[in-house]
């Protein structure tokens, strides 16, 4: 039953940082309607800029550098390549962010080389024990970390003017225009969320008990994206629900591998996009996804 437990424990703390990624992919759609293939060479940014400054500055001013670096690094590529790409087809502009994520990604797997680099977080290789189950506190602060931002951004979506102009474009962007929402401003901050959202997520996909990150990092986080399909790309709480989805299946089959031996060896690193295939057979649309309707 320990075992058990430990799984779920990881499951969900896993889950919350996937949702965190799931949610950069949301906040682009809905204000955009681009589905962002180069979400993970964001995260690569600002794990990487972390962990090369953590030693020189400290770990929190590095965290914070790496989440600068990651909204800038998206703000840059909204403005420098999506808005003067000069195409009205989301589906071409979506292949775009291909291009940006293979140069982002090429870039800085050349600068990682075949190093290991740590994060520099205070956490270390701590275990904590809880009711008999040993829980790392990495764990622990990845679950209060996501979850402080995932309500945070909730709330700034709900109440402030920026989530209310992204609503407004994200329901009908046309008529938001001419209401006088800038549409450039709401995707400018959409993207810059994102990348701020991916950095966070990359200093917890590569603390313990995973070595550190490395040039693979980026493969890791396009987990998240199931999380975001199943879930539906156009729902907020579509990307949390999605995420805690992606991370209990990715725990319990792994953990149990053994048990499931007959479907062969690496099953929990496929069992997210097994469920993401099996979720969209029934829904399309994902979850909690707006299903478009076309009269004929």
């Amino acid at each position: 039953m320990s075992t058990f437990i430990e799984l779920v424990v990881n499951g969900v703390s896993a889950g919350s940082v996937y949702a965190l990624i799931a949610l950069g992919f949301v906040i682009i759609f809905k204000a955009t309607e681009v589905v962002n293939f180069a979400h993970a060479s964001l995260l690569l940014v600002g794990g990487y800029v972390t962990a090369v400054l953590h030693d020189d500055i400290g770990f929190l001013a590095a965290l914070g550098a790496g989440v600068a670096a990651a909204a800038v690094a998206g703000a840059l590529v909204e403005f420098l390549v999506l808005r003067r790409a000069r195409v009205e087809d989301q589906a071409v502009l979506a292949i775009v962010t291909i291009g940006v994520d293979i140069v982002l990604t090429t870039a800085l797997t050349r600068e990682i080389g075949t190093q290991v680099l740590s994060m520099g977080d205070p956490w270390q290789d701590e275990i904590v024990e809880v009711a008999g189950v040993g829980i790392a506190q990495t764990r622990i602060a990845a679950f209060a970390v996501a979850s402080l931002l995932i309500a945070a951004f909730l709330l700034a979506f709900r109440y402030t003017s920026w989530g209310v102009a992204m609503r407004a474009a994200a329901e009908d962007g046309e008529t938001a225009a001419l209401m006088g929402v800038r549409l450039t401003r709401v995707s400018l901050a959409a993207w810059a969320v994102a990348g701020a959202l991916a950095a966070v997520a990359a200093l917890f996909l590569t603390v313990f008990p995973t070595p550190g990150l490395d040039r693979s990092t980026s493969f890791a986080a396009m987990k998240a994206f199931p999380a975001a399909i199943l879930g539906g790309l156009d729902s907020t709480t579509g990307a949390l629900v999605g995420g805690l989805i992606v991370g209990l299946t990715e725990s319990l089959v792994t953990g149990y591998q053994g048990d499931l031996a007959f479907m062969g060896r690496g099953i929990g690193e496929v069992a997210p996009f097994v469920v993401m295939l099996l979720v969209l057979l029934v829904r399309p649309a994902g979850l909690f996804g707006t299903r478009e309707l076309s009269r004929v």
